[in-house]
């Protein structure tokens, strides 16, 4: 995959399949800020990006409790969600300690409603979704270097 990528994801089981088929190149340290509105297919990517690093468990949006940590997979998903939090709160949560691997084993890092991080990792993937009315939804990853 080059370093931006466009595609039109025409259902839910498309947008799984992208987040399992995108797992494949992503290795310990990567971080996805994912970006789009409510029901636009952030949570379906992870859930297909989570099967792709040979998690079995359930996954589910981190809503009310801020952070999923999978820990079962080729590496961990440490999976976020900053929709419910405020700027101090996304500070006090420490987001960088997941892509810094400071406390915890290094591994993959989703970051949904990443538009309210106050900082950025100096490396990440940028994955905005859409809703197109009557195609579903389209989806673009950029490389990103601070």
């Amino acid at each position: 995959m080059s370093d931006r990528h466009h595609e039109l994801l025409v259902d839910e089981a498309a947008t799984r399949q992208l987040g399992c088929d995108f797992a494949a190149q992503l290795t310990p340290g990567a971080v996805l800020l994912l970006f789009g509105d409510l029901g636009s297919g952030k949570t379906t990517f992870v859930q297909g990006l989570a099967a792709g690093l040979g998690i079995t468990g359930a996954v589910a949006s981190p809503t009310f409790t801020l952070v999923n940590e999978y820990l079962e997979g080729r590496c961990p998903l440490y999976h976020l969600d900053l929709y419910r939090l405020e700027r101090d709160e996304v500070i006090a949560l420490h987001p960088e300690q997941y892509w810094e691997g400071l406390e915890v084993e290094p591994g993959i890092v989703a970051i949904e409603w990443s538009e309210l991080l106050p900082y950025l990792p100096s490396h990440y993937w940028k994955i905005t979704f859409a809703h197109q009315v009557s195609a579903g939804r389209v989806v673009e990853i950029l490389a990103c270097h601070a």
